[in-house]
C-alpha cells in the first residue's frame, strides 16, 4: 500500500513539515510496511521562504524591520539564483504575521504592513532581478498602506497634511495620496505574489468582514474597518485609476494584495499555481492508494483554494480517496465533501485550552492518523468478507 501525505501547516502551532512527520508516525504505527510519500506543502504563509530556499539551494538574509505592532523585530528574506537571475523570496507571515501579534494586542485596526515594505526595499538593495512574495497567515488589515508608506507613498488627510498609517483605522483619515517619492526601482522589478485568489478587498465578502474577526476585531471594529478600506480603495482609484475593490486577490493578507497591485509592479497569482512551480505532487498522488492532507481549521473557506481542497482536486483526477485531519471543524466544513475530500477528522480528543491543544498537537495528529487507518481497515475487512473488489492494493 502507498499513502501520500500532503498537509498544510497548523497556523501558529506547527509548520507543514512537523504536521507531515506526525502523520507519517501515525501511519508507521499502524503498519511499518506501508509505503509513505511525505510532501509538506506551503500556501504562501508560514514556512514559505524557508521551504523555497531549501528547494532552490538559496540563502536567508536577516533584516531588522518594523513588526506588525510597530516594534522592531528580526525578520528575513531569501535569495536564490535561477537562469542567471537573482530572485528574492519574501514571506508576509515572517514580518507581519498573526503569530507575531501578541494575543493581548490583536486588533487589526492597529497593525501594520510597514515591515513588508522594508523587506522589499532590502531586497532591492540586494540587487535582485525579481521578487516573489507569499501572502498568508497575516495579522494585519491595513490594505498594504503601511507597506506603501515604507516604499515612499505619501498619504494625506483632507487638509493635505501627512497621515501616518499605523493600522487599518488610519485609512479613514486618508483623502488623497502622492506617489512621486515611490522607490523608482520598483518600476523595473517584476513582483509575483502567491495569494488566495478568492479574497477581495471590499464588500460583503471583503477582507474586513471575512478575516478581521480572526485577527481580534469586534463586530463594531469590523464595520469601521470595512468603511476604512472602502474609502482607501476610492483614494487609490482617484490617484491611479485602478479600482482594487473586487480584483481577485486584492483582499489577500488583509488587503496587502491591493497595495501591491496599486503601488508596485506586481502580478497576483492563485497561490497553488505558484507553489506547483516548486513542488510537484501530481505524479505521486496519482499512484497512491490513499491521500492524507491536513489543515489547522477546516471550514467554509477551505474549498477556496486552500491546500486540502487543492490536494483533493488533484487526487480526484485519478479517483484517489482523500482524508483530511484538522485542528478544528468550523462552520460549513461539510462543503469540503463537494471539494473532493472524502472524510475528515478532528484531532482534538477532549475539551482543552488552546495552549494545551497546541502543545499536544504533534501527538494528537499521530494518534488521529493511526485511529483513522484503523477505521479504514474495518472497511477493507468488510469488503473482503463480502467478496467485493478491494479498494486498495
Amino acid at each position: 500500500m502507498k499513502i501520500v501525505i500532503v498537509p498544510s501547516g497548523f497556523k501558529e502551532c506547527l509548520d507543514s513539515e512537523d504536521v507531515a512527520a506526525a502523520m507519517e508516525r501515525g501511519v508507521k504505527r499502524f503498519d511499518p510496511a506501508i509505503e509513505t510519500v511525505v510532501i509538506p506543502m506551503i500556501d504562501g504563509g508560514e514556512g514559505f521562504v524557508k521551504t523555497i530556499i531549501r528547494l532552490k539551494g538559496g540563502t536567508l538574509v536577516k533584516k531588522q524591520v518594523t513588526g506588525p505592532v510597530g516594534k522592531p523585530i528580526s525578520s528575513y528574506f531569501g535569495v536564490y539564483k535561477e537562469h542567471g537571475k537573482q530572485i528574492a523570496v519574501i514571506e508576509m507571515a515572517a514580518v507581519a504575521g498573526l503569530k507575531l501579534v501578541p494575543r493581548d494586542e490583536r486588533n487589526p485596526l492597529k497593525t501594520t504592513t510597514y515591515g513588508v515594505g522594508e523587506l522589499i526595499t532590502a531586497a532591492l538593495d540586494y540587487g535582485v532581478d525579481r521578487i516573489l512574495i507569499g501572502c498568508g497567515d497575516s495579522g494585519t488589515s491595513d490594505g498594504g498602506a503601511g507597506m506603501a508608506q515604507a516604499l515612499g507613498v505619501q498619504f494625506l488627510d483632507k487638509h493635505q497634511q501627512p497621515v501616518h498609517i499605523s493600522g487599518g483605522e488610519d485609512l479613514l483619515k486618508v483623502e488623497s495620496l502622492l506617489t512621486a517619492h515611490v522607490d523608482r526601482r520598483l518600476a523595473d522589478i517584476p513582483i509575483d505574489v502567491a495569494c488566495n485568489w478568492q479574497n477581495v478587498l471590499c464588500g460583503e465578502r471583503g477582507v474586513a468582514r471575512v478575516f478581521a474577526p480572526q485577527k481580534g476585531a469586534t463586530p463594531k471594529q469590523v464595520d469601521f474597518l470595512s468603511s476604512a478600506l472602502e474609502q482607501y480603495a476610492g483614494t487609490i482609484q482617484q490617484a491611479t485609476g485602478l479600482d482594487v475593490r473586487t480584483l481577485p486577490g486584492s483582499g489577500a493578507s488583509g488587503g496587502l494584495g491591493a497595495g501591491l497591485l496599486a503601488f508596485t509592479n506586481a502580478t497576483l497569482h492563485p497561490r497553488f499555481e505558484i507553489i506547483m512551480d516548486f513542488i510537484n505532487i501530481d505524479e505521486e498522488i496519482s499512484t497512491a492508494d490513499i491521500v492524507f492532507t491536513a489543515e489547522g481549521s477546516l471550514d467554509f473557506q477551505t474549498p477556496n483554494g486552500k491546500i486540502p481542497s487543492e490536494v483533493a482536486r488533484i487526487a480526484k483526477m485519478s479517483h484517489i480517496p482523500v482524508i483530511a485531519l484538522t485542528g478544528t471543524i468550523g462552520e460549513g466544513a461539510d462543503l469540503n465533501y463537494k471539494a473532493g475530500i472524502d472524510a475528515y477528522s478532528c484531532i482534538i480528543q477532549k475539551p482543552v485550552s488552546l495552549e494545551l491543544a497546541m502543545k499536544n498537537a504533534p501527538k494528537w495528529i499521530e494518534e488521529s492518523t493511526y485511529s483513522v487507518l484503523r477505521k479504514v481497515a474495518i472497511g477493507w475487512r468488510m469488503t473482503n468478507k463480502s467478496g467485493l473488489k478491494k479498494v486498495s492494493s
